[in-house]
């Protein structure tokens, strides 16, 4: 090694170290361990290459010390990456092997190879091939830490710049040692002082104190891993090409290396679609059913008919209308948040009494639909339910609220044009305002039509009398002594 080479290298190295020091004097890291072993793996590899770049090299002494530099580079990659980990899901592993199983299988089939080949089996020959091993490692450390940080941690950016840096002089050395280049020693030694600057200036930045910081990582982007997979998958299509070259030992290392390769890429593209089609049937059901009660939206009624229209073919159809009564008292008196509690309470109890083949769906506000074939008889029973559901009052967070429905009915047929579920829903939106006039509990369209007032349809506990009393709302449990009441209808029992 030349004498400016050396001083340069001194230079920059003294440099790196001192901006180091800087930054964890001026920042404070919370974890600064890492940025310790960065600082010691500049100073054995620089010890290592500076060695090496004698005229007699001491070895085993600059091997031992670039060892030592590539095994701190790997603890502290290794530090950074442990609180990032994103559980339950191995598509980011998964990326980062095939990437190192790419890299693994161009070193082997373009440096590892030919250099056992060309060298008489020693341990300088042993430890020269091992180098593209540790280097498609470390490759894979930056490829998926690179995948799993933020555009704003530009300190730990800095760092993957000065490791592909440091990966680019190793490529050099190897290429070199392999005989595919001649390259002299002072421009192999460029890159490794770039990663000394850079390694250097990432210390300097504030962002330095998230380097071994746990950070959300969002499972799902993988755009930044597609890149790196598309190189690894191009190096292994050049195996063809290079193959007739290869002993036989070699073709059973390339063939189970790309074998691998090609098996994690089939994976990862399974896991895609897998993936894919889940995200599909989460957002299909998302635009399809009210997030609130879980179930069906007015979207999704207005196309349930279709949907069951053959089903349905030869049976009477039947659509009740239901409304809560005094929900905007109960929404006033306690908030929104209650509110929303009683609706979800309202939704599980009218599902529990329709049918599995009955549509269910939230219309709007306090109002309910249910879509179902049955037949003026069987809707009439099915009211009778309903408003046997709502008897008992409802254990909310506010305590102990009482809440009673009105529900209206319409029938028609579903082999009518595709305006009568529009129809039906006019009808029993009609009907249960008739019902809720005149305390019905449930009432058919025809009968509201007419002006027919039938008995009421109560359940016992719900029946009215002329003197019907005036109950209060209860008051939350929290709530002020003087705090003022609102109060409601409620129908007593005769």
């Amino acid at each position: 090694m030349e004498y400016g080479t050396l001083l340069a290298m001194l230079a920059v190295v003294a440099g790196a170290l001192t901006m180091i020091g800087v930054g964890l004097y001026r920042h404070h890291p919370a974890r600064p361990l890492p940025w310790y072993l960065l600082s010691a793996s500049a100073l054995a590899g620089a010890g290592g290459n500076v060695l090496r770049g004698t005229a007699e090299p001491l070895h085993p002494l600059d091997d031992l010390l670039t060892f030592t530099g590539y095994l701190c580079v790997g603890i502290a990659a290794l530090i950074w990456l442990r609180p990032r980990r994103v559980r339950g899901n191995y598509d980011l592993v998964l990326d980062s092997a095939l990437i190192g199983l790419g890299a693994l299988l161009a070193s082997w089939t373009f440096l590892i190879s030919p250099i056992l080949q060309s060298h008489a089996a020693t341990k300088t020959t042993l430890l020269a091939a091992i180098y593209p091993v540790l280097d498609a490692l470390l490759l894979t450390l930056v490829a998926h830490s690179v995948a799993i940080s933020a555009r704003s941690e530009i300190s730990l950016r800095l760092v993957h710049l000065a490791l592909i840096a440091a990966l680019v002089g190793d490529l050099g050395f190897s290429l070199e040692t392999v005989g595919t280049a001649s390259i002299r020693h002072e421009m192999l030694i460029t890159p490794l002082l770039v990663s000394y600057a850079l390694g250097g200036l990432a210390a300097l930045h504030p962002t330095m104190t998230t380097l071994g910081e746990p950070r959300r990582v969002h499972p799902h982007h993988s755009r930044q891993r597609a890149s790196f997979i598309a190189i690894a998958l191009i190096m292994a299509s050049l195996v063809p090409v290079v193959g007739s070259s290869l002993d036989t030992p070699d073709r059973v290392v390339v063939s189970s290396l790309f074998a691998l390769l090609l098996i994690g890429v089939l994976v990862r593209s399974e896991r895609a679609i897998v993936r894919s089609a889940r995200s599909e049937r989460r957002a299909q059901y998302q635009a399809d059913h009210d997030m609130l009660t879980g179930l069906l939206n007015r979207s999704a009624l207005l196309r349930a008919l279709n949907r069951n229209r053959e089903a349905w073919a030869e049976r009477p159809l039947s659509l009740l209308f239901i409304d809560l009564d005094g929900f905007k008292m109960v929404n006033d008196s306690y908030g929104h948040a209650v509110g929303d509690e009683l609706i979800a309470n309202a939704a599980s109890r009218i599902r529990r009494v329709v049918r599995r083949e009955d549509v269910v769906a939230r219309y709007g506000g306090d109002e309910f639909v249910v879509l179902a074939p049955h037949s003026r008889q069987d809707a009439a029973q099915l009211a009778e339910r309903l408003l046997a559901a709502f008897v008992r009052p409802f254990e909310l967070s506010a305590g102990e609220i009482p809440i009673t429905a009105s529900v209206g009915i319409a029938c028609g047929s579903p082999r009518s044009s595709d305006a009568t579920i529009y129809d039906l829903i006019r009808d029993a939106d009609s009907a249960m305002y008739h019902a809720k006039e005149y305390s019905l509990g449930y009432a058919f369209h025809e009968d509201a039509r007419h002006g027919h007032v039938p008995p009421s349809h109560l359940p016992p506990s719900r029946a009215t009398n002329a003197n019907a009393t005036q109950a209060p709302v209860p008051q939350p449990r929290n709530a002020p002594a003087d705090s003022q009441r609102h109060t409601w209808r409620r129908e007593t029992a005769v």
